[in-house]
């Protein structure tokens, strides 16, 4: 197994991009769900959908979510809430919420995960995605 990832966004078609583009730099080696927009498939979040993918990713490696901004973060926090709520016991699962950028975060988060790192350092190196420059002569 491996740590897994849940991709959220206000846009469903932006979350399954995302989610794409992660899971073929992870090879199929960790579980990424998409839950992007709202149930009736207009632009926003559901912790319904956020919920939903955090059950389908569930596993012993802990998951990490991954998400763009505004009401995503308060929709995700909803989700996780219920999510450890609803599976109480000796092996409760690890939910982490990441502040990395969506795309870059999750493309180093799959990777990272792939290999078979922790919760923790998945989380660590998706957060640090922000550093990493876009272009090569960036800052010069």
């Amino acid at each position: 197994m491996s740590v897994s990832l849940v991709i959220v966004s206000h846009s469903a078609k932006l979350a399954e991009g995302v989610a794409e583009l992660a899971g073929q730099m992870a090879q199929g080696k960790c579980a990424i769900m998409a839950a992007g927009g709202t149930l009736d498939n207009e632009l926003g979040t559901s912790m319904e959908k956020i919920l939903a993918a955090l059950q389908t990713v569930n596993g012993p490696d802990g998951i990490l979510v991954l998400l763009d901004l505004g009401s995503a973060v308060m929709a995700t926090e909803m989700a996780v809430e219920a999510f450890l709520l609803d599976n109480i016991s000796d092996q409760t699962p690890r939910v982490l919420i990441s502040p990395a950028p969506l795309v870059e975060g999750a493309v180093i988060a799959a990777v990272e995960a792939s290999i078979g790192n922790s919760l923790e350092e998945v989380a660590e190196a998706a957060a640090l995605a922000h550093t990493i420059p876009k272009l090569h002569n960036a800052g010069e």
